[in-house]
């Protein structure tokens, strides 16, 4: 990678609160071997490195690179056939996914994320059939797809152990099916073949394999309260303590969730967690729409972590997460943008519109709405934190990675803005995925001009595209037709789950919420 001096207009450096960041005019950054080596005005770093080679026209907005804090896919759910409905509903419609290229599956992704500033994702893999053995090769695509495109992947497979489809184990919901569905349910769920055991062995030797890789981390992913059996948060627990790894875990995403935990132990998710030791700086919590006051405070007392998942959120009709509540509380937030943002794309400049507009509720207080330094700060290095890069990532300044984002400043400014409209005003408001000039990752240029510098996106998709225009395969039949006879019962289940009088939305249209 050796030495570049990366241009800017301006450059914004680091947040420093709800609405103030740092920011210097005809800024500069110098990298070194994928480290910043300096950082300051571009006349001064200039001559002082004059053989140093120049990114940049002078004409950009220098930002550090955004993070990603939950991604699952590569081709979303409704291109695979499976529209949006509510989360229990449409983890059955998810039955629909045909057998993909992982590799060129997580391509498409990256493509996307790449393009919008995304430099690191935190992919939380899941759901993949096949021993031990078959798990990890396929784990090893998606981490090779990264590899190649030049983007971080902080990498963790979802653990999961009981209750694969509904929140009932999977025998007792076999049993409760017209016998005509309990053969090819008992087939889907026979396809998962590992057990608990291997899946932490699966941690264990992807640890093992990426140790050293700058730009590859991996981490633990306890799928969700439901899914893990108690055996599998105390090992859990015991794993993240002793390989220092964080965990993110799907947690109360749906009032059903909520009332799954009450079921379970009598009390709330956080509180069950909390007898596991697991909360800390260690987990993250995705999505957490359905937290109560005292959860937060928890959260907030231990130092947990909270990935927000606003378009996930809406689309799939889980609620409205208190963002503002845990932004009060001093919660460390990240964005993520799940299976798909509100487009049904990758797209961080827009996900960050969202977010900062999501949460404006009624009222006059400035700082009871998210904030423009706020939703840069969630977007990089409160997404950063959450994964195994940490405190690595996230801000412009000498020792961190150079990971870093150019933004046309004719396509935020032209024909016309207002010389006193803040910087960053501008740019969240405003940039859009057309305006990304160029995007590094470890002071290596992966995008430029619309172009990925280490793979041939035409050449990728059209492959990918090929790849699926073959006839589906037979278990990919037969899954679609079980997703489909399912669907009634799935239902049925959840009639009767919750008690509606005791599980209303946490969020209120408040000036307080």
């Amino acid at each position: 990678m050796g030495t570049s001096l990366i241009r800017s207009r301006r450059m914004i450096t680091r947040t420093l609160g709800h609405d103030a960041w740092e920011e210097i005019a005809d800024g500069a950054v110098l990298q070194e071997d994928g480290r910043i080596a300096a950082v300051g005005s571009y006349d001064d770093l200039s001559r002082r490195y004059r053989d140093a080679p120049v990114v940049g026209t002078g004409n950009e907005i220098l930002l550090p690179g955004f993070v990603n804090g939950h991604h699952h896919v590569g081709l979303t759910p409704v291109q695979l056939g499976s529209p949006d409905m509510p989360l229990e509903l449409w983890f059955v419609t998810r039955m629909v996914a045909r057998n993909l290229d992982l590799y060129l599956d997580t391509l498409y992704s990256a493509f996307e994320m790449i393009g919008s500033g995304i430099t690191t994702v935190q992919h939380i893999h899941g759901w993949l059939p096949g021993t031990l053995a078959d798990v990890e090769a396929r784990s090893a695509e998606v981490i090779r797809a990264y590899r190649d495109v030049g983007m971080r992947v902080s990498y963790c497979f979802a653990v999961r152990d009981q209750n694969r489809l509904v929140y009932q184990a999977d025998a007792d919901f076999v049993a409760s099916l017209p016998a005509p569905l309990q053969d090819p349910m008992k087939r889907w769920f026979e396809r998962f073949k590992m057990s608990l055991d291997d899946n932490l062995a699966l941690f264990r030797n992807l640890h093992s394999a990426q140790a050293g890789q700058e730009r590859v981390r991996i981490q633990l992913a306890p799928a969700n309260l439901h899914w893990c059996s108690d055996a599998a948060l105390e090992r859990l627990a015991g794993l993240s303590e002793s390989h220092d790894v964080p965990m993110h875990m799907h947690l109360v995403e749906t009032a059903y969730q909520k009332a799954y935990a009450e079921r379970r132990g009598g009390g709330t998710a956080v509180e069950y967690l909390d007898r596991f030791g697991m909360l800390g700086p260690r987990l993250t919590l995705g999505h957490g729409v359905w937290l109560n006051e005292a959860d937060i405070d928890r959260l907030a007392e231990t130092g947990s972590c909270i990935c927000h998942n606003c378009s996930s959120n809406f689309r799939l009709r889980s609620g409205v997460a208190a963002l503002n509540r845990f932004e009060a509380r001093g919660i460390n937030t990240a964005i993520g943008l799940d299976e798909a943002g509100i487009n049904d794309d990758r797209d961080m400049l827009q996900e960050m519109r969202l977010v900062l507009r999501a949460h404006r509720v009624p009222g006059m207080g400035d700082d009871e709405v998210p904030g423009m330094a706020q939703v840069l700060r969630m977007a990089t290095v409160g997404g950063a934190r959450t994964t195994a890069f940490g405190d690595r990532l996230g801000t412009l300044e000498v020792g961190k990675a150079a990971d870093l984002v150019l933004l046309d400043w004719n396509q935020i400014a032209y024909p016309y803005l207002d010389d006193e409209t803040p910087l960053l005003d501008a740019v969240i408001q405003r940039a859009k995925t057309g305006g990304v000039t160029t995007v590094m990752c470890a002071g290596e240029v992966i995008y430029r001009d619309g172009r990925f510098t280490r793979v041939d996106r035409d050449a990728a998709l059209k492959a990918l595209h090929d790849d699926l225009s073959k006839a589906l395969a037979d278990d990919e039949v037969e899954r679609r037709a079980l997703s489909k006879a399912l669907l009634p019962h799935a239902r049925r289940f959840y009639a009767d789950y919750i008690d509606p009088s005791r599980h209303e939305p946490f969020y209120r249209p408040s000036s307080r919420t």
